[in-house]
């Protein structure tokens, strides 16, 4: 008996369905383009609805258009026929998925659907099927294997509907102009929605937890103001609040180890002149970028406006400390 190979099956899982799409993609038409434009143009909810398997796909969707900023949800179908359908209202798009457009939970609805008025999309693989017939708009799917050895499990269908469904959301997201600000409205959570809100002046050391120093100060008092702070930093200023440079403890290492008289020095020629600088309406996950990817590695930097005077200053650890990473 031949020795049954588990990678080469696993692999042809892949292939089949990678055909699939292949097929979907080429196959994308005028038919695509009004059903984007019609979602586009919904002033309600797009409510996806499905049995079985293209149900967990209709959810799964829904989920994806609501994060794009489309407000969208998932209606059981068998639930809507015992009430649910209350929730939909003739603003509304209502997206059917069935591939074989003859999902008897689906079929019932329907006629109710287009009763309260709302636009109707069938998506299904039979172009002679009762939702096609019925809908307003629909997608037909060319002709594919499913990637079930018995050809029997729903496997390329759904795979093919959730890209078809993401190719939707985020051609209809690309079209309103969505933006990663915008996306951050949706996501608070977690280090992606972090990373997209927070910025420099949310996280800046201001006022007395800053560090702060005038060129004409003596080397001692830099020291003293260093040694106040967590910054491991000072911000060496003029009269006018510009910045000049700053003076960090590595600086202070440096000048240790070349034995040199530091306290007879001018700060002025200690100072690090031109440092990394920052902005305050910069995301400070590119401010981390910056200061730990950069070819000039720091761990603070100060912050300025456009005219060079000085805001505050940014330490990548507290960047870190509210859940930030690269």
């Amino acid at each position: 008996m031949e020795k049954f190979d588990i990678i080469k099956e696993g692999k042809n899982v892949f292939n089949i369905e990678i055909e699939s799409l292949k097929k979907v993609s080429e196959n994308l038409d005028k038919n695509f383009e009004k059903i984007v434009n019609e979602i586009n143009n919904c002033k309600g909810k797009i409510i996806f609805t499905g049995m079985g398997k293209p149900g967990h796909i209709a959810k799964k969707l829904a989920a994806t258009f609501a994060s794009l900023g489309t407000p969208s949800f998932c209606l059981h179908p068998a639930e809507a026929q015992h009430g649910d359908l209350g929730m939909v209202s003739k603003e509304d798009v209502v997206v059917a998925i069935s591939y074989s457009g003859e999902s008897e939970e689906i079929t019932r609805i329907l006629q109710n659907i287009k009763k309260i008025g709302a636009k109707l999309i069938g998506i299904s693989g039979n172009k002679n099927s009762t939702l096609i017939k019925e809908s307003d708009l629909s997608f037909v799917f060319p002709q594919f294997e499913e990637a079930c050895y018995m050809k029997l499990a729903p496997t390329s269908s759904t795979t093919a509907t959730l890209a078809l469904g993401d190719a939707i959301a985020v051609t209809c997201a690309k079209m309103k102009a969505f933006t990663k600000r915008d996306f951050a409205l949706f996501h608070p959570a977690g280090s992606l929605g972090k990373s997209l809100i927070y910025t420099v002046g949310d996280l800046m050391s201001v006022g007395k937890e800053n560090s702060i120093v005038t060129v004409e100060d003596s080397f001692e008092k830099a020291i003293s103001e260093m040694c106040r702070t967590s910054l491991g930093m000072v911000n060496v200023v003029d009269k006018d609040n510009h910045l000049v440079g700053i003076f960090t403890d590595g600086d202070l290492r440096r000048k240790l180890a070349e034995k040199v008289d530091i306290y007879n020095m001018e700060l002025e020629d200690i100072i690090t002149k031109e440092p990394i600088k920052i902005r305050k309406d910069m995301l400070a996950v590119e401010a981390l970028r910056l200061m730990i990817q950069g070819e000039r590695k720091v761990s603070v930097a100060p912050v300025v406006d456009e005219n060079n005077k000085l805001l505050g200053a940014l330490c990548a650890k507290d960047i870190i400390k509210v859940g930030i990473v690269l």
